[in-house]
């Protein structure tokens, strides 16, 4: 698999050297490449307690882009997925800890178990105070004897460190600490396994399923699940979560486990405000990547009970970039419309012939949704189909409110409802022709002409013609011979929809910005959408 990314065996080394190069001076290492890799802040205090973490690469931004002054003093980092060395992790405890002492913030794997317990040993045998705190938030797996750690430890992070910033003392640190890993909780789910650099990806969870509970390193979860959409997999989450949770009222962190999109994570946070969970749920840290497992394409949820001077913790301020603010959860704020641009609502009137013919090049336009999108994966972003059926739908809903005895009002209500529904240039060109045509209705056209007039307008604002490789190929003819019959009209539109896959330069549209082997053999969407709408209607 293709990846930004000289070698995996500088791999680390390299993005370290990116993160403290970019940091503004807030961040160095010490000299120890590569076997020694840790992140230092450059403005440490050696008289209040230290902070450090770390464990395997990989969970970026965790570790070393939560150092900083809030947060950690040190991160000590591994390859991916591989804990330090014990040589590294007390190189990190002795770089910063001074007489205030050092809590050794550590994730419940084997490997870091070790090597960060093993180096704690070796830096109090130099005289110095270290404790160690050992997370294990993972509910997913309730018969492991040793849960593991997760997304669950950055709670640990920023309430120990605001706590070490404002000079409380290694005890009252560590003790904090333990009562946070005692009410934290964390499961993840994942639609993909991740890609580990140099190693071929692992293709274990199949189409139209999700696991549920899989590890940070890419560990085969709980189970796997039917898929099918974001709210049926958050409520999966939170109802594993919920024999966990703690009293009274809780955090949350919506963690992005690498490669899910800003808007799938709304989406996710969303869900989760108004899932079972969401009356408990009164703050929340994210939607962001905050302990990723590289381009995984999941999720997990974090919950932990919190007290009033956790809160203030969690909203203390922090240095790191990769944190994101506390955010109290309340119910989505909306505004009116500005005046003049609130809907005029049209006066609703039957007419069963329109509404029928409505209907019918509603559900023609739904029908061939998914082939339209297919033909637009070619030349575009493959969504023309979707456009059109959601607009379709949008209609279709809005029929009972529509003034259907009334040509001239009928055509701007179906511009003004396409406007408001449907997206894209679409929407609004086809706003213009309905609005173009309720005009030209009002001046005496009949229905033929009031959508010719449409088509001028739209060709005059929107600059494509006959030839551009629009859905005006197929569109412009079919009005020219609907005098003669729909039949007409169909077989016009389809003659012009076909010839568009011998236009191998689109002078419009986004197929404008492709080069001619993208097109050439290819009916443009729009244009193939027109034509099949007008076969639908000549069909009776």
């Amino acid at each position: 698999m293709k990846q930004f990314m000289n070698s995996k065996e500088t791999l680390v080394t390299e993005a370290l050297d990116g993160l403290i190069r970019t940091s503004n001076g807030r961040l160095a290492r010490l000299d120890g490449y590569p076997h020694i890799k840790v992140v230092v802040r450059t403005d440490w205090d050696r008289s209040k307690v230290a902070l450090v973490s770390g464990g395997g690469s990989g969970h970026e931004p965790s570790h070393a882009g939560f150092v900083g002054q809030g947060m950690l003093t040190a991160a000590v980092c591994g390859d991916v997925f591989a804990s330090p060395s014990v040589d590294a992790v007390l190189a990190g405890i002795l770089a910063v800890t001074g007489k205030a002492g050092c809590l050794l913030i550590v994730k419940n794997y084997t490997g870091d178990r070790l090597n960060f317990g093993l180096a704690a040993e070796r830096a109090r045998a130099f005289g110095l105070k270290v404790s160690m705190v050992i997370v294990d938030d993972d509910v997913a797996l309730p018969d492991l004897p040793q849960a593991r750690g997760v997304a669950g430890t950055l709670f640990v992070h920023k309430i120990a460190g605001a706590m070490a910033e404002s000079g409380a003392d290694l005890d009252s640190i560590t003790a904090a600490a333990r009562r946070v890993i005692g009410g934290a909780i964390s499961i993840g789910m994942s639609l993909d396994t991740c890609t580990v650099p140099g190693s071929p990806k692992e293709d274990r969870i199949g189409g139209g399923k999700a696991e549920l509970g899989l590890g940070i390193h890419g560990e085969a979860g709980v189970e796997q699940v039917d898929f099918s959409g974001a709210r049926a997999a958050m409520a999966m989450v939170v109802d594993r979560l919920t024999p966990h949770l703690g009293q009274g009222d809780h955090v949350a962190l919506l963690n992005n486990l690498g490669s899910t999109t800003p808007l799938e994570m709304s989406v996710l946070a969303e869900e989760l405000a108004r899932s079972a969970l969401g009356a408990r749920v009164k703050w929340m840290i994210g939607p962001a990547p905050l302990m990723t497992s590289l381009d995984m394409h999941g999720f997990s949820v974090s919950l932990l009970p919190v007290t009033a001077d956790e809160v203030a913790h969690l909203a203390a301020p922090a240095a790191p970039q990769a944190w994101p603010a506390l955010a109290t959860l309340a119910p989505v704020a909306t505004r009116p419309l500005p005046d003049g641009l609130a809907p005029v609502q049209p006066v609703p009137s039957a007419h069963p012939a329109r509404r029928a013919l409505l209907e019918r090049c509603c559900t023609a336009l739904i029908a061939c949704e998914k082939d339209l999108n297919a033909l637009d994966a070619k030349s575009g972003d493959g969504d023309t189909g979707s456009t059109l059926a959601g607009a379709a739908r949008a209609l279709l809903a809005a029929l009972d409110r529509l003034p259907l005895a009334d040509p001239t009002q009928l055509y701007r209500a179906i511009g003004m409802e396409l406007s408001q529904t449907m997206g894209g240039s679409s929407g609004v060109l086809l706003a213009i022709f309905f609005a173009a045509a309720g005009d030209a209705s009002a001046g005496g056209k009949d229905w033929i002409g009031a959508l010719a007039a449409g088509l001028d307008r739209v060709m005059q604002v929107g600059g494509a013609e006959p030839g551009h490789r629009t859905m005006i190929d197929a569109l412009a003819p079919a009005l020219a011979a609907l005098p003669q019959g729909v039949a007409a009209a169909a077989a016009a539109a389809r003659k012009g929809a076909d010839a568009t896959a011998g236009m191998t330069r689109a002078k419009a549209g986004r197929a404008s910005y492709l080069s001619a082997d993208k097109l050439a053999g290819f009916n443009d969407p729009g244009a193939e959408g027109v034509a099949r709408l007008f076969e639908d209607l000549a069909q009776g």
